[in-house]
């Protein structure tokens, strides 16, 4: 059991002088900025006719009066 014991510490203590020695890698690059004032515009959002979730204006499905729909389903069930 001591043996055991004593294997433990060492592993311990080998695994700390490692962490310790150890050679950081690259560092990553900043990310990228946009140039000032020149902030993406925010997508639209609409409420789907039929159920009431909110969705981006390019995600939407439009009927014929122009009313938004979360999906085809909803559009073939029609405006609540």
């Amino acid at each position: 059991m001591k043996f055991l014991l004593l294997l433990a510490v060492i592993g311990v203590a080998i695994w700390m002088f490692k962490a310790r020695h150890r050679v950081p890698g690259p560092k990553k690059p900043p990310p990228a900025q946009r140039p000032e004032g020149k902030a993406a515009a925010p997508t639209p959002m609409l409420v789907c006719a039929h159920c009431g979730v909110h969705l981006p204006k390019t995600d939407a499905v439009f009927d014929p009066a122009g009313r938004a729909f979360c999906s085809a389903a909803h559009l073939q069930a029609g405006a609540r």
